[in-house]
């Protein structure tokens, strides 16, 4: 049976790796549209970055087999809150998606903790 604190911090991750690679090609959108000649050098290396991140998440997503998994999924939280320089609202979405980083890991460690519990007092039979 999969553990469920890996199942959900797996589940944000990859979500959060979806939202941050649109906010990737938002960033390159808006200022191709405000610059008005085409894409520069700033908003390519936005979608870049962001590109890289929704990697980094998936590949940690695919790490949380190792306890450093769980240090690298934090970090990355970071590293998304950063991406509301380029695009303001993942300022708040990466709030959102810290919180549910939060939720995902003390929900999880609880309900493996509860199982522990069950599997102790309720032998097989």
């Amino acid at each position: 049976m999969r553990a469920p604190k890996r199942a959900l911090a797996a589940s944000v991750l990859g979500l959060e790796s979806f939202v941050v690679l649109f906010a990737g090609l938002v960033a390159f959108g808006l200022a191709r549209r405000s610059d008005g000649a085409g894409a520069t050098g700033g908003d390519t290396r936005a979608l870049v970055v962001c590109a890289v991140l929704a990697l980094a998440c998936l590949l940690g997503a695919g790490l949380l087999r190792r306890p450093w998994g769980y240090v690298l999924g934090s970090v990355l939280q970071v590293a998304v809150l950063a991406t509301g320089f380029w695009v303001p609202a993942m300022f708040f979405l990466g709030a959102v998606f810290a919180a549910l980083w939060v939720v995902a890991l003390r929900t999880g460690a609880r309900i493996e903790r509860e199982r522990a519990e069950y599997a102790a007092t309720h032998p097989a039979p």
